[in-house]
């Protein structure tokens, strides 16, 4: 069993910025968000401190095969940080993309990356250049600002909440202007005194994510823990005492000498229902935008386990046409294109509907094996993961088929015992899943500490000038 490390102790509660004094005197803002700002701060528009979206004008000159670092929005870490794997040539880039060079801020733009904190201080750019998706603003710092200083602004709970307040746009399409950006009005201390607000944010900020980083392996731990005690469970029985067999097969090892080895297709109901894949072509043409009551099941739903989401529809009419392709509780669906093994229950609150062309549906023998067990097998047990994917190899391009899930061979106990495997492990995994659950609360309390910190340091409400000295 994996070993769990002890969690590093830690004040994780934003009230730990209380041992910080606050400065001696303040005054007036006269900015209502931003309230008494330190005496000698002073309140001015981000316009006349930084240059925005400058122009690849400047890199104009430069030979065409000049390499530069590309930077999609995945690659855009939240609260800092550029992933710099790509590159490309400048002549591949230099026209319909955003540029930036070394020491630049740049700052999602559109929902929900910008509320995710989404945003860089670039450094290490290949040449000093990069180009990058459209949705980022680009601040470049003028000699009165310190960058860091700058870049923490752009963190801080002031600048985020009233950037999300100024969105335009709809749904999924909003985006902050660039003259929310410009016209933000951050209280500004002399710039010795930004460089050491910045020193003290780096080290504070990285000594939280550092321990961030230690609670989110501890979370991959438990959860390989989790996926150990399930893969134990459903392959060789929660009893160490009980007697093994040779199963038989290479890469299955021993199993329970009271147990079976079957094929997928001898537990599923058949001729009528049994192992289906989803319609093809024209049968799903003319899909619904709107709720009709009949929803089109994937990948999208089966790899969530979400089944009361999705957007797509069908109508009454398509809904009895395609009769052969619904799901009912019970059912188990699995992934056949991209992410291969996954599998989920259908619910009983699930709405009626029918698969896709890339959802494999299971109608199994509830006499003959437990929903939940195969589930476990086909989406948690590795060795059903890896049986799957050596199939793939010599699979076609377009995916599995249903032989293909047909034949996995799957061990398989007495009803009764899966029963009780089930059981005991529902009690088993339910203790993880709370220990993975409290330390996220304290992922997520370390990181609603890392904005308070920032968001105080950066408007003085805290003096961090003795934490530097």
């Amino acid at each position: 069993m994996t070993k769990i490390p002890r969690q590093a102790k830690h004040d994780e509660r934003p009230g730990t910025l209380r041992r910080y004094k606050p400065y001696s005197a303040y005054k007036d803002s006269g900015v209502e968000w931003l309230g008494e700002i330190p005496v000698g701060w002073e309140v001015e528009r981000l316009r006349f401190l930084i240059e925005s979206n400058p122009v690849p004008s400047e890199v104009r000159a430069l030979p065409g095969d000049t390499e530069v670092s590309f930077v999609p929005m995945e690659a855009v870490g939240e609260h800092g940080g550029l992933s710099l794997e790509i590159t490309k040539h400048l002549a591949q880039v230099k026209a319909g993309y955003t540029y930036f060079r070394d020491g630049d801020i740049v700052i999602a733009k559109i929902t929900p990356c910008f509320e995710n904190a989404k945003g860089a201080l670039a450094a290490g750019l290949t040449n000093g250049i990069a180009f990058g998706t459209t949705e980022l603003h680009v601040l470049r710092t003028t000699e009165r600002t310190d960058r860091r200083f700058i870049f923490y602004v752009t963190l801080s709970d002031s600048f985020r909440r009233l950037g999300e307040a100024d969105m335009y746009g709809a749904g999924g399409q909003k985006r902050v202007s660039e003259s929310f950006v410009r016209n933000f009005s951050p209280a500004l201390p002399s710039l010795p005194e930004q460089r050491s607000i910045a020193a003290f944010l780096d080290r504070e900020t990285a000594r939280i994510d550092a321990l961030a980083v230690k609670k989110e392996r501890l979370i991959e731990l438990l959860r390989e823990q989790r996926t150990a005690l399930i893969t134990r469970a459903v392959t060789k029985s929660l009893d160490p005492t009980v007697p093994m067999k040779d199963s038989g097969v290479e890469w299955m090892g021993d199993i329970p000498a009271h147990w079976r080895i079957k094929r997928l297709k001898h537990l599923a109901l058949r001729p009528e229902s049994g192992i289906q894949m989803g319609p093809f072509g024209s049968m799903l043409k003319d899909l619904v935008t709107s709720s009709t009551g009949y929803k089109l099941y994937g990948q999208e739903n089966t790899i969530s386990g979400d089944f009361g989401g999705g957007s797509r529809w069908l109508s009454q009419q398509q809904y009895r046409d395609l009769g052969e392709y619904r799901l009912q509780h019970g059912d188990i669906v699995l992934t056949r294109k991209g992410s291969l093994g996954n599998a989920r229950m259908i619910p009983r609150d699930a709405e009626p509907g029918v698969i896709d062309s890339d959802t494999i549906r299971v109608r199994v023998d509830h006499d003959a094996v437990d929903g939940r067990f195969l589930v476990l097998l086909l989406h948690e047990a590795r060795y059903v993961s890896e049986q799957i994917g050596s199939v793939r190899r010599g699979a076609v391009l377009g995916g599995l088929n249903t032989a293909t899930i047909a034949n996995l061979l799957i061990a398989l106990p007495p009803i009764e015992e899966q029963h009780r495997l089930m059981d005991g492990l529902r009690i088993r995994t339910v203790r993880l899943d709370i220990l993975v659950a409290k330390v996220r609360d304290a992922i997520d309390r370390l990181m609603e500490l890392r904005t308070a910190l920032i968001s105080g340091a950066v408007t003085g409400k805290i003096d961090v000038r003795e934490e530097i000295a």
